[in-house]
C-alpha cells in the first residue's frame, strides 16, 4: 500500500493527568490498519496541559480521516481529535 498522504492531527487529552504515552501506544494500534504514525510529539498548550501533535501517513485512495478520528476519540483519556493539516507526499 502506497502511503502518499500526510495528515496532521492534534489530539487533546481530557486533562493534565492523562497519560499521553498510553494514548500514543493505542494510537499506533488504530492507525496500523490504515497506514502508519510518522511522528507523535507532546506539545505544551497551556497551564500544564499538553496535546499530541501527530503526523499520520495514509493512502489517499482509502478515503478521508473520519473513521480514524472516530476510533482515536474512543481511546480513554482523549478529549478531542482535530485534523490540522493534510498534504500529498
Amino acid at each position: 500500500m502506497e502511503l502518499n498522504l500526510a495528515v496532521n492531527m492534534r489530539i487533546m487529552p481530557e486533562g493534565v493527568e492523562t497519560d499521553l504515552n498510553e494514548i500514543k501506544e493505542k494510537l499506533n494500534g488504530i492507525v496500523e490498519k490504515y497506514g502508519k504514525v510518522n511522528s507523535a510529539d507532546a506539545k505544551p498548550i497551556a497551564f500544564g496541559l499538553k496535546a499530541l501533535e501527530v503526523v499520520v501517513l495514509l493512502n489517499d485512495k482509502k478515503g478521508g480521516t473520519d473513521e480514524i478520528q472516530a476510533e482515536i476519540s474512543k481511546i480513554f483519556g482523549v478529549g478531542e481529535v482535530d485534523v490540522t493539516g493534510m498534504t500529498l507526499i
